[in-house]
């Protein structure tokens, strides 16, 4: 029996510039963190040659072809697997439409336990790229690359999307007390609304070539936070939040709406510096900057979000229980 851990991150700026049809022409660079919520994946040998899925729904199937866990089927051509298996995933928030990156987050996780039940480990860079493999080359959706390589390498890092293809990763190192502290500033809320990003992220991929002055910018955003974060101003990194949001909000048409609008506003004027929907958009969770002394003021604007406190993941994919058989 195999269990890994992988983590759910929160991206501060950049997303967009992952998208190939972005950095084939001009590198692409995000700014993300992996955090401390995660999703478990269980793989086991069965007795019989049957397939078992066991997410929010349970399938049990005689070949790879029938699941309609997509992520799990293309995971499993990928690594050969193909009978005889069982496999779970356990997450600490909900699965779909967290804005997290949950669904690159199962598919590491998924990849780096099959690869380890084959006795076959494969380095996390290999992880990621396997990842974007089923993601955008097989199942064709309509994402970048961020989150698979920090689900795949967790971290605070700045991730740099070269024009060949390739992905560096560049870690902000800061020392503990200023990591602390930084977290301390963050508060994350759920919006009561989950979402479904192939829309979204869709309509902002076919808004790359009308959207690369505002792309530019959030990139030159992501370097700025870099630097805002290396120099302790993190102030300044939470009024840089706000800039990019406004800019992120009209790269596609559902990315925000009233309510959203609404929501963060009320965060404002309770004294959030900025903040941001995670992920594409639409839903899931609200990210905010601000000083300890309007936390209680915002939790008061806001109480009817729940609250998600979380910590910076250092780690990424891992393995954390083995049990050979």
């Amino acid at each position: 029996m195999i269990i890994t851990q992988t983590p759910l991150r929160i991206s501060f700026f950049g997303g967009g510039t992952d998208f190939s049809k972005f950095y084939r022409q001009e590198e692409g660079c995000v700014l993300s963190s992996a955090i401390d919520k995660y999703i478990f994946v269980i793989v086991k040998d069965r007795f019989d040659k049957m397939i078992r899925v066991g997410y929010t729904q349970t399938e049990l199937v005689d070949s790879v072809d029938q699941l309609e866990h997509e992520l799990v089927r293309e995971a499993l051509k990928v690594t050969g697997v193909d009978s005889q298996i069982e496999i779970n995933t356990l997450g600490d928030i909900p699965s779909s439409g967290s804005g997290l990156g949950s669904s690159s987050t199962v598919t590491v996780g998924v990849l780096n336990a099959l690869f380890h039940h084959l006795n076959n480990p494969r380095p996390l860079d290999e992880l990621a790229s396997l990842a974007c493999q089923v993601e955008i080359e097989r199942l064709k959706k309509p994402i970048g690359k961020q989150d698979q390589y920090i689900a795949a390498f967790g971290g605070l890092r700045l991730i740099r999307f070269l024009t060949d293809g390739r992905v560096e990763m560049e870690q902000i190192n800061l020392l503990e007390s200023e990591r602390r502290r930084l977290n301390c500033h963050l508060m994350l809320f759920y919006t009561n609304r989950s979402r479904q990003a192939n829309d979204i992220l869709a309509e902002q991929n076919a808004n790359v070539d009308n959207q690369m002055n505002a792309l530019r910018e959030l990139k030159e955003m992501a370097r700025q936070g870099k630097t805002f974060l290396e120099t302790g101003d993190f102030d300044a990194f939470g009024y840089l939040m706000d800039r990019a949001w406004q800019i992120k909000k009209s790269l596609a048409s559902k990315i925000s709406d009233d309510t959203i609008d609404e929501i963060y506003a009320k965060a404002r004027r309770a004294g959030a510096l900025g903040g941001k929907i995670t992920g594409a958009g639409g839903g899931g969770f609200l990210l905010l900057y601000c000083s300890l002394e309007k936390q209680d003021n915002i939790r008061t604007a806001l109480n009817r979000l729940q609250e998600l406190p979380f910590r910076f993941e250092r780690e990424g994919s891992k393995v954390i229980f083995n049990y050979p058989r």
